[in-house]
């Protein structure tokens, strides 16, 4: 007989409610081994007995064949005598002190829980919480780790005997999958409208079926044009038919959301590619466990109300990832278990966040009622707690040729496709980036817009869900208790705490006074500085060497209290020079300018040389609705700089061009005109506007493009063809300024970051341009380019910052 060997083996990463311990057990049986795993709050312990070369096998595995959830960081492995251990056993789940691991994010249904779900002979036929040990909710319904069902918001629905045997049989799918649950045992959905309550009893097959049931009942109002607050995974959605322009337009007036675009669902790739074009790449983050909204070109024969994005030509477009999603397009005559069943009465949904316009998703049943009364038509509820709201992440497809991580500057290309992310959220967090080094314990604040915070461990930098744009009481308790369940979860005490500049941000305000009350070092990181450092971070670059950094984006406050946004930067984590930036224009009106994108063209006006006689017969030529009986007055404004703070904003400037052209005037979300210029460019053209390069004043002009811009108008040039020369005018002034920054500093690598780097169209004129010229160009793919992922760069500089 072989001689017995003992290991003790230590697994970190995302190792919890990914079907983990099962498959260990699965791999011991196979390899006769004897033993225990068992869970903690440092990750995965394991103990076995067996031959050498079996006890190899087995090691070599945990890594090789892991679950497709799971996420191994480390494995420690060490040889100890044998303890003459008798079968293996997964054994309970222990706390260790101060110890933490990585959380899975939410993951959407799986293929096989969905062919149970529309298999009539499965006891979970038509039920809405069908889950397994490869799906459903993690990081929403987790308290505290370990992850075990105590410790979820499960822990009210005690198991009946047939969901206890598939917990507690290892060949089973539900093996220790802590949210299993059946009709007989789970969560319960039902509708509410005004004072009637509609069950959905799902114990017969047939429940759902009848004139009674809560989803028929859902699917019959959608249809009648009337909007739902629909319980998710994270939160809440409103919903209404995205074919019904009288249902969308209700639904706008009622979330006080004039432009900015909904979100869509749709049952099933064939759906999407009837109303968009969709490439390969699209298909496969549609189709991912992530289920991201992805932006999408519209055809242009769909007929999705133009009231769901309107002035867009790309629709946010998602697919059903829970089983109550499935469930809401199901149609009784259908028995196609691999898609969203299609209810033809209504097979698209607008799916957009369930909150009045700039508050945080409401989450909870109560809340809901409260904050979402006046906006919904019908509540459709369940009693699945959601422990941390957690929105839908938005993400786009960028058309360039990217190098690997790997690759040397001159190796060939991967995937000409680049994730692009807009907001990080469900499905990606809390999965954390991994730093370069090991730093302390940091707590970044984030921004005001987009915001999200993040906090280290180890080498483990956490970025949270996405909390909103900071601006109101509700977000920042939002914030506040984001932070505090962060902390709990991954046992960070903070000892810094880093933070933007801008002296009004609530985030700012939160971190020096907490910083005061606790004893903290309080880190100040400049705006654009944090951009730079993001990217670099998550594309693991050590800092020992300076990058070009090129941080577009619409307002950041800088070292001279102006308004930076067009900056140019040297910079490593440590920090950086300014050698260029766009040249200052008054911002008349301090942020009205930015609602009223016409202040900003009359700036660039005025800097180009004209008078406000000029202006307004220009403004009378070039914008559809002049603002001339308050010109003079905004004129003097920017005379005596009253209101009229300096901006080197690149956002800006977009806004300004957007307004000569014609496009808008005024905005109501966001980077409303710059998304709508962008829109208008057309592809084909390769015309140029000029930018003027000064180097004795750290200058980029724009003014040469603002005199091409109304030589065009005046030559009554196409709209479209004004966008994409501009477009491209600024793509090409970057290569010019990256060319001079490498014959002055040696430099070769180049780091994009910024809001404005969210315009495809801007990116992937400019991404060529430098690659061809020879630089190693850095882009965001793990956290978004706009504030939504300047918390990571915060981070880096303040670690950096306690380094030195």
């Amino acid at each position: 007989m072989t001689r017995q060997h003992g290991k003790r083996i230590h697994i970190n990463g995302i190792v919890q409610g990914v079907g983990f311990r099962p498959f260990v057990f699965g791999l011991a049986d196979r390899y006769g081994l004897a033993g225990w795993v068992r869970n903690t709050s440092a990750g995965v312990d394991i103990e076995v007995d067996g031959a050498p070369d079996a006890l190899a096998h087995f090691v070599a595995a945990l890594t090789a064949e892991a679950p497709p959830l799971a996420q191994i960081d480390d494995v420690t492995a060490e040889d100890i005598p044998a303890n003459g251990f008798v079968g293996f056993e997964i054994v309970a789940s222990t706390a260790v002190p101060n110890a933490f691991q990585p959380i899975s994010p939410d993951v959407c249904v799986c293929d096989d829980c969905l062919r149970e779900l529309f298999d009539p002979t499965d006891r979970r036929y038509l039920y809405p919480f069908i889950n397994c040990t490869n799906c459903g909710p993690r990081f929403t319904i987790i308290q505290d780790i370990p992850y075990d069902r105590p410790l979820t918001t499960m822990a009210p629905f005690a198991m009946c005997p047939d969901c206890r045997r598939e917990y507690e049989n290892p060949l089973d799918r539900r093996f220790h999958a802590q949210p299993v649950a059946c009709p007989a045992c789970g969560p319960q959905v039902w509708l509410e409208r005004g004072v009637e309550s509609v069950e959905c009893g799902v114990v017969e097959n047939s429940a759902l079926h009848t004139p009674h049931s809560a989803l028929e009942a859902a699917q019959r109002l959608l249809a009648e044009g009337k909007i739902l607050a629909i319980k998710g995974l994270g939160g809440f959605h409103l919903a209404c038919d995205a074919l019904s322009e009288t249902a969308v337009s209700t639904l706008r007036d009622r979330k006080l959301r004039r432009d900015k675009p909904f979100a869509l669902m749709m049952p099933d790739l064939e759906t999407v590619e009837t109303h968009c074009y969709v490439n390969e790449f699209e298909r496969s983050l549609l189709l991912s466990r992530e289920r991201p909204i992805v932006l999408l070109r519209r055809r242009p024969d769909s007929p999705i109300a133009r009231a769901c994005a309107p002035g867009q030509e790309h629709l946010g477009v998602m697919l059903p990832y829970t089983p109550l999603h499935y469930l809401l397009f199901h149609h009784a005559a259908s028995q196609n278990p691999q898609s969203a069943i299609r209810n033809p009465q209504s097979n698209i949904l607008v799916m957009t966040s369930g909150n009045l316009s700039e508050e945080p998703i409401a989450y909870r049943n109560d809340e809901a009622r409260e904050r979402l009364a006046a906006l919904a038509d019908a509540f459709l509820l369940h009693d699945r707690d959601i422990y941390i709201r957690c929105d839908d992440s938005v993400v786009r497809s960028v058309e360039c040729g990217v190098r690997s991580a790997e690759a040397t500057p001159h190796s060939a290309l991967r995937t000409p496709h680049l994730l692009l992310p807009l907001r990080r959220s469900r499905g990606y967090a809390p999965f954390p980036v991994k730093l370069p080094w090991t730093v302390p314990p940091i707590l970044a604040a984030g921004a005001e817009l987009k915001n999200t915070f993040c906090l280290t461990n180890g080498r483990y930098a956490f970025l949270s869900h996405h909390i909103g744009d900071l601006e109101n009481y509700e977000t920042l308790q939002s914030f506040e208790q984001g932070v505090a369940h962060f902390e709990q979860l991954f046992r960070v005490r903070p000892e810094i705490i880093a933070y933007d500049m801008h002296p009004n941000y609530l985030a700012t305000r939160y971190a020096l006074e907490r910083a005061a009350r606790e004893g903290l070092t309080a880190v100040p990181v400049q705006h654009h500085h944090a951009h730079i450092a993001a990217c670099l971070a998550e594309n693991g670059h050590p800092g020992d060497r300076p990058v070009i950094g090129v941080s577009f984006d619409g307002t950041g406050y800088g070292d001279d209290g102006a308004i930076w946004g067009g900056e140019f930067f040297i910079a490593d984590y440590a920090g950086y020079k300014r050698p260029y930036h766009l040249a200052y224009t008054p911002l008349p009106g301090g942020d009205l300018a930015v609602k009223e994108p016409w202040r900003l063209a009359l700036a660039w006006l005025k800097h180009c040389g004209f008078g406000i006689a000029d202006c307004g017969f220009l403004f009378q030529s070039a914008i559809r609705n002049p603002q001339s009986a308050i010109l003079p007055i905004v004129w003097q404004q920017m005379e005596k700089g009253v209101n009229a703070p300096p901006t080197s904003s690149m956002g800006r400037l977009f806004d300004a061009v957007a307004a000569l052209l014609g496009v808008r005037q005024t905005v109501n979300y966001e980077a409303q005109a710059a998304i709508e210029l962008e829109a208008l460019a057309d592809p084909a053209e390769t015309g140029v506007y000029p930018f003027a390069l000064v180097a004795a004043q750290s200058v980029v002009d724009p003014g040469p493009m603002i005199t091409a811009v109304l030589d065009d108008l005046r030559r009554k040039t196409p709209v479209p063809t004004m966008a994409a020369r501009f477009h491209n005018g600024v793509a090409q002034m970057t290569l010019d300024v990256c060319r001079d920054l490498r014959t002055r500093y040696n430099l070769s690598e180049v780091a994009l970051s910024g809001g404005v780097w969210q315009n495809v169209t801007l990116l992937t004129r400019t991404f060529p341009l430098l690659q061809a010229d020879g630089f190693t160009v850095y882009l965001h793919s793990k956290v978004p380019p706009n504030d939504g992922g300047l918390a990571l760069g915060q981070t880096a500089v303040a670690a950096s910052s306690y380094r030195e």
